[in-house]
């Protein structure tokens, strides 16, 4: 039996871990060096660190093993009864969603060949997205429920009694919350923001439609004097991909014209690395002339240094980029560009940092309200710990927003909600380790106003 409840889910899970990294890593690897090839700006170091946060995800199953077989029984017990019910209220959360989220997005499927392979090859690829969403409340949902039970059963009671602290009885479930949370730092990182970024791309490809990365561009070379405008970037522009609708205008030092050209089509070779344009148009533009315009080559090249990952930057979605890309954006020179909002990429790469970490601060925030000792129940605890996790999201979004219209700093816009509701559960904690019920504290501030 023992061998049973140990080394055999350690062992397996060690083995899934193992085979996921074998899997994933290899491609990871091979995804940043192929991205590297087209971002030659990119910031090598965040970028490389990609396999490794997978290879680290791949092992996280046997480390909440691990964890768990170094409890004593009594926690076991805990950790159990809570894993269970974490599981029931994450399927259950997850079906509602997906009830939900399927009648606003099956229309959008109409005339895929294959409905039901589209409809779940596109909630597969944006599971990173709906965790990022879904755990937190999960967590709330599961600590309401998990200890308010042993509360009403008074097991807790019973554990304390025996010697266990408050905080040791909820050791388990602080383990689940900072468990979480980096599990969902290493989804953040990169994979989240980018699968929920692929929603139109995933709904195209189901229909076969044209698959467009970015439309309408506008791009300006801080190496050099040329302006680009592009109509539409097609998937795989990198690989070769013809763009659509190509302006470039070339400009003299003191910004005034000096040369424009439009294409109907341009492609960009990865192994030459030369631009070629097709049905070119070149207009020439001289100081205190009629512009002269040039055409009758079906196509010109242009050995120019830009490559199309580098021009479509500007149009991806700054919600959409993980920490790799906005660590390289921010060191590019694009940044510093009068046209671009530096204060909004700050302010999200502080963000998803700070994102995955709700998950702790709803444990702190839930566990003290969830537990109780007396024959009155929890009602009022559990009404007070939903109110606080509807304003944590609330004064979340909020920060966020003035950190992008940088009102606040962007590290305390993204930073701030989290260290404040840390900071009032921690106090909760305190006062539920000291025996002091809520209400007193209330009934307090009612009698001094």
């Amino acid at each position: 039996m023992f061998l049973q409840s140990r080394w055999i889910y350690l062992i397996l899970t060690l083995l899934i871990g193992v085979m996921l990294a074998v899997w994933l890593v290899p491609l990871e690897q091979a995804a940043v060096e192929f991205h590297l090839q087209g971002f030659p700006d990119a910031h090598v170091m965040h970028q490389r660190i990609r396999p490794w946060v997978l290879a680290f995800l791949s092992f996280m199953p046997f480390l909440a093993v691990a964890f768990y077989c170094s409890l004593p029984t009594f926690e076991k017990y805990l950790a159990r009864e809570f894993f269970v019910i974490f599981c029931i209220c994450l399927g259950s959360l997850y079906g509602l969603w997906f009830i939900g989220d399927l009648g606003d997005n099956i229309g959008d499927f109409d005339g895929a060949p294959h409905l039901l392979a589209s409809v779940l090859q596109f909630y597969a690829l944006r599971l990173p997205s709906i965790l990022i969403l879904l755990l937190p409340y999960t967590l709330l949902l599961s600590l309401l429920y998990g200890l308010g039970k042993f509360s009403k059963t008074n097991e807790i009671v019973a554990m304390i009694q025996s010697g266990y602290s408050l905080l040791r009885v909820t050791r388990p479930v602080i383990f689940a919350g900072i468990w979480c949370s980096v599990f969902l730092l290493g989804l953040n990182y990169q994979w989240a923001p980018h699968s929920e970024g692929k929603r139109d791309e995933l709904v195209a490809r189901a229909k076969g439609l044209p698959i467009h990365e970015a439309q309408n561009v506008l791009y300006r070379d801080p190496y050099s004097q040329r302006l680009w405008l592009v109509g539409v970037f097609p998937e795989n522009s990198q690989a070769g991909a013809k763009l659509l609708h190509v302006e470039v205008t070339t400009l003299h030092e003191d910004n005034t014209l000096k040369n424009r050209l439009n294409a109907a089509r341009a492609s960009w070779n990865p192994s030459s690395r030369e631009w070629l344009f097709e049905e070119p148009l070149i207009t020439h533009f001289t100081k205190g002339e009629s512009p002269r315009f040039e055409r009758g080559q079906a196509s010109i090249t242009r050995t120019w240094a830009e490559t199309p990952a580098q021009i479509v930057k500007p149009g991806l979605k700054v919600e959409h980029l993980g920490i790799p890309d906005l660590s390289s954006w921010l060191q590019s020179p694009l940044a510093e560009q009068a046209m671009s909002n530096r204060a909004s990429y700050l302010t999200h790469w502080h963000y998803r940092w700070a994102l995955p970490f709700s998950c702790l601060v709803t444990v702190i925030l839930a566990a003290p309200l969830s537990i109780y000792f007396t024959r009155k129940g929890g009602g009022s605890g559990v009404f007070v710990a939903i109110l606080l996790s509807v304003l944590m999201i609330f004064f979340s979004s909020i920060t966020l927003s003035l950190g992008e219209a940088e009102i606040l700093h962007p590290a305390l816009a993204a930073w701030s909600t989290n260290i404040g509701f840390s900071l009032l559960g921690l106090w909760l904690y305190q006062r539920r380790m000291s025996g002091l019920p809520l209400r007193l504290f209330f009934q307090r501030l009612r009698s001094i106003s």
